[in-house]
């Protein structure tokens, strides 16, 4: 069943791809139902924090605060601070990560707070991730801050 969560997130980062984005992909789900599917498009609209999970939350537009509270949010990568920050500030208790070989980020933060994360390793997020950073350094640099 978890497998089957992330496959609109995965499909959200190839779409991503597709128009000179990186490929960064993440849904949510409340009680179980999508609400939601978000991509990285910091390139496609010029912004500097529109992540894939940010990005996401944006597509689900206002919900009660009750909801983010019976949700999963799927990201095919590891969430960075700024989308562990979000994770956090909506109480969302679960996060299904794709795979973080390629990048591990708030993960301990996240943990620390009480927010349960199950990392998938999934090899086609791996790989998707591994091809663009290596296409791509600086933009991918750029995106997590490092330039």
């Amino acid at each position: 069943m978890t497998s089957e969560l992330l496959l609109p997130a995965l499909n959200a980062a190839r779409k991503g791809l597709s128009e000179g984005g990186i490929p960064i992909g993440s849904a949510l789900y409340v009680e179980g139902t999508i609400v939601a599917t978000g991509r990285n498009r910091r390139q496609q609209l010029g912004s500097v924090i529109r992540h894939a999970e940010l990005d996401c939350l944006e597509q689900a537009g206002r919900l009660p605060a009750g909801s983010y509270r019976r949700a999963t949010l799927v990201t095919t990568l590891s969430p960075c601070d700024m989308c562990a920050g979000a994770v956090l500030l909506y109480g969302i208790p679960r996060v299904i990560i794709g795979e973080n070989r390629n990048f591990t980020g708030a993960e301990d933060l996240l943990r620390s707070r009480g927010v349960q994360l199950e990392v998938l390793d999934d090899d086609a997020c791996a790989l998707l991730m591994e091809d663009f950073m290596t296409e791509y350094p600086s933009l991918w640099n750029e995106d997590i801050g490092l330039l």
